[in-house]
C-alpha cells in the first residue's frame, strides 16, 4: 500500500505533531493511505487536517522521506508492506488540534524532546532529517 505522511511542525518548525496510533498503539506521524490518489503530497496534507482538525500547508513540495515497513496483520488484513511517502508540513493559524478517531492521543512536543515519546527509528530519522533542511525561519 502507498501512504502519505505528515511530520506536521507548528509555524516556528520547533515542534511536532504525533498522534498515539490507535491500532499500532506507537507514537507517529500523521498520515494514511492513497486511496488511490496519484498524489502523495495531498494524501499527506488530507490525511494530517482530517486526523487533527488542522489547517496545514507543505513547508516544501519534495518528499522528506521514504520508509518502507511491516503492517502486521489484524482482523480481515493480512500482513501487508506501506511504501510511506513522508512530507514536511506546517500549521496554518491555529495549533489547537482535535483528535479523531484514529488516534487515542495527539500532542505537539519540541523535536529536540521527540525521545520522550518515541524511540521509533523511522520517526527519529524524520527529526534528524528535518533539522538539517532548516527549512523554517
Amino acid at each position: 500500500h502507498v501512504t502519505g505522511s505528515a511530520w506536521l511542525v507548528d509555524q516556528s518548525g520547533s515542534r511536532v505533531l504525533l498522534t498515539h496510533h490507535r491500532k499500532l498503539k506507537k507514537w507517529l506521524q500523521l498520515g494514511g493511505h492513497s486511496d488511490g490518489d496519484n498524489d502523495p503530497l495531498a494524501v499527506a496534507q488530507r490525511e494530517a487536517e482530517e486526523e487533527s482538525g488542522l489547517s496545514v500547508r507543505p513547508v516544501a513540495q519534495t518528499i522528506l522521506d521514504v520508509d518502507i515497513h511491516a503492517i502486521p496483520p489484524r482482523g480481515r488484513d493480512p500482513e501487508h508492506v506501506h511504501y510511506d511517502l513522508r512530507f514536511a508540513l506546517e500549521v496554518v493559524g491555529s495549533d489547537r488540534f482535535r483528535v479523531s478517531d484514529e488516534s487515542l492521543d495527539l500532542e505537539w512536543i519540541d523535536i529536540d524532546d521527540i525521545k520522550r515519546l518515541t524511540i521509533e527509528e523511522s520517526v527519529l530519522r524524520l527529526a534528524r532529517k528535518f533539522g538539517r533542511l532548516n527549512l523554517l525561519p
